[in-house]
């Protein structure tokens, strides 16, 4: 049996999300169990998606002329 576990996806602009790895059920916060699935969650991973959008914002905000 595998464990189940909050998977952190962080963003820049807005608030965490954390993902249920057995349902992919989205919560804001990281419940002991899954509210969806009520899978008990033993460990966590981290996403940090926010260094994409500022790499993004970088690039429409270059000024290189």
């Amino acid at each position: 049996m595998s464990a189940t576990y909050w998977f952190q996806r962080a963003h820049l602009f807005r608030a965490d999300e954390y993902i249920c790895s057995a349902c992919h059920a989205v919560s804001r916060k990281p419940y002991k169990q899954c509210p969806n699935c009520g899978e008990t969650m033993k460990k966590g991973q981290y996403d940090p998606s926010w260094v994409g959008e500022v790499e993004g914002l970088s690039a429409v905000l270059d000024d290189d002329w």
